[in-house]
């Protein structure tokens, strides 16, 4: 049924709503954590490792930190968890019904390679594992002793998963997957390490024994991957948002640029935090770095306007033999195109927006979906309806649609 669409289309934003609010939250703690650990006294003689006077919100506060664990459990224990575990699995119900769902429009590029959906569907799952493996035998290596060595390792193992998901997938869902596979990364971390080393911690405490402090060792190493993790996952997730960033040749390298940005922006706040200076230089190799990120998106030599054939999903194909369609592909044609359009001619817009292009009836058949929920059921397009769309042309729009279903 056609309004499946508009019900799938808010179980989307639904769930993008939730996985906004989850990932502040985690990213919050994290990142006030981080600075806390980094900005301790730790010339204050006592059991404790460092404290610190805070004041937020017309109150003081207090707070201590012990290296291993307090001498006895305490009454109360607040755990830093959820909020990392209601990230992904919003994200992971996100990809499933954005990418997974939609994967003929999303998801798979037959030009790249001839998919089927299950095998694209078991390709971006199994990835997300395989990645999670991968970096946790290196965490457990000896490179696990050599911290600088284990990232600049996993730097290239991101790289490497940035040029296959090119490989593979559409631009929109190689830098989504990339991203997925970050945050599987940084979640793994918190579930199957982090958490169950506090356990032992805990348990030991409420037994007598003496903690091991090695179990504290390894949580901080993988709490501080997560912290310079976390600004490129952010950037990875909001660039579906923006064709320059996913929709050109060279976008597996402007991912990995922007990996190294993240390190160059933590490095200057965690220097900060620490009362270790303001190294200023870190801006200066960011703005580099993202003049290279723009400079590779729009580089004439690495592009190529020209239409390719295209070969049409099933889905596609239904719509484009649906009762009303040659009507609303003219009226598409005619009110969308000249932005939609891979050299668009509408002054001000160069590319396309979101990378959807509107140029053939092959175009137009393969973004249904998309046709329906911004110009036939909404006015989202066109923007300010500066071609003059009718309220009868968005009727054969929604008609044609609808028409695909009967």
């Amino acid at each position: 049924m056609y309004e499946f669409a508009i019900i799938w289309d808010w179980l989307g934003f639904a769930l993008r709503w939730l996985h906004v609010i989850t990932a502040i939250a985690w990213i919050g703690s994290s990142f006030y954590f981080i600075a806390l650990d980094l900005g301790l006294n730790r010339d204050i003689p006592g059991p404790a490792d460092g404290e610190e006077w805070q004041v937020h919100g017309g109150g003081f506060y207090h707070i201590q930190k012990y290296l291993v664990a307090p001498d006895a459990m305490p009454e109360h224990l607040t755990w830093f968890k959820w909020e990392s575990y209601a990230t992904w699995l919003s994200g992971a119900a996100l990809l499933a019904v954005v990418y997974w769902a939609g994967a003929e429009l999303y998801l798979i590029d037959l030009e790249k390679a001839e998919l089927a959906v299950w095998q694209a569907i078991l390709i971006s799952a199994g990835s997300l594992a395989v990645g999670w493996l991968i970096y946790d035998l290196l965490c457990k290596s000896p490179l696990g002793e050599t911290p600088t060595a284990l990232m600049l390792l996993l730097f290239v193992v991101l790289l490497a998963m940035s040029w296959g998901y090119h490989q593979i997938f559409t631009g929109r869902a190689a830098m989504l997957h990339l991203g997925a596979f970050t945050a599987t990364i940084m979640t793994a971390n918190v579930f199957l390490i982090i958490i169950p080393n506090q356990r032992v911690v805990v348990a030991d405490l409420v037994a007598g024994r003496t903690p091991d402090p090695k179990y504290g060792k390894i949580a901080k190493l993988r709490s501080t991957h997560n912290n310079y993790l976390t600004l490129p996952v952010i950037f990875l997730m909001l660039s579906n948002h923006y064709p320059l960033a996913f929709a050109t040749p060279h976008a597996w390298v402007i991912a990995a640029l922007v990996f190294l940005m993240g390190v160059t922006i933590r490095h200057f706040f965690n220097s900060m935090h620490a009362r270790k200076g303001h190294p200023h230089w870190t801006w200066g190799a960011t703005a580099i770095l993202f003049i290279a990120i723009m400079w590779l998106s729009t580089a004439p030599a690495f592009r190529d306007g020209s239409a390719s054939a295209q070969v049409l999903t099933p889905a596609a194909a239904r719509f484009a033999s649906a009762d009303g369609f040659d009507d609303a592909a003219s009226i598409v044609q005619g009110r969308c195109s000249m932005c939609h359009a891979r050299e668009p001619f509408w002054d001000g817009i160069r590319w396309a927006p979101k990378g959807v292009v509107l140029e053939t009836e092959a175009d137009i058949a393969l973004n249904a979906r998309e046709v329906f929920l911004q110009a036939g059921v909404s006015h989202a397009m066109p923007p300010a309806n500066v071609t003059w769309m009718e309220a009868d042309e968005r009727a054969k729009i929604a008609e044609w649609y609808r028409n695909a279903f009967n």
